[in-house]
């Protein structure tokens, strides 16, 4: 699918929800522009664009912990990606495995 058929956001960019490709787990969300779009199909490697540093961002290049993409998925309004990736390491700059570990509500039941 070309990067102009979806749905950006103001910025230009789409949102990435980014799973583990065996267990599902929801590890992180990022923003894609076009180009870390194109360079993340090219290199099978998870690209983003980093909103805080203002610069394309490949997981794992500083850290080691690089996602290996498995699949791309888009919503049915073209306005969310779905990458299911193979983890290595932390998905999370805290050294979690995931971004989503601190839990804000739980209802009882």
């Amino acid at each position: 699918m070309k990067f102009e058929e979806f749905k950006l956001n103001s910025d230009g960019m789409i949102p990435v929800i980014v799973q583990d490709y065996q267990t599902n787990e929801v590890l992180m969300l990022a923003y894609m522009n076009e180009e870390a779009y194109e360079h993340t199909l090219e290199t099978g490697r998870m690209t983003y664009y980093s909103r805080s540093r203002n610069e394309l961002w490949e997981k794992g290049l500083t850290s080691g912990h690089f996602q290996y993409v498995k699949s791309l998925e888009i919503d049915c309004d073209k306005d969310t990606i779905l990458a299911k990736v193979e983890q290595i390491g932390a998905a999370c700059h805290t050294g979690s495995r995931t971004c989503f570990y601190t839990n804000i509500f739980k209802k009882m039941v």
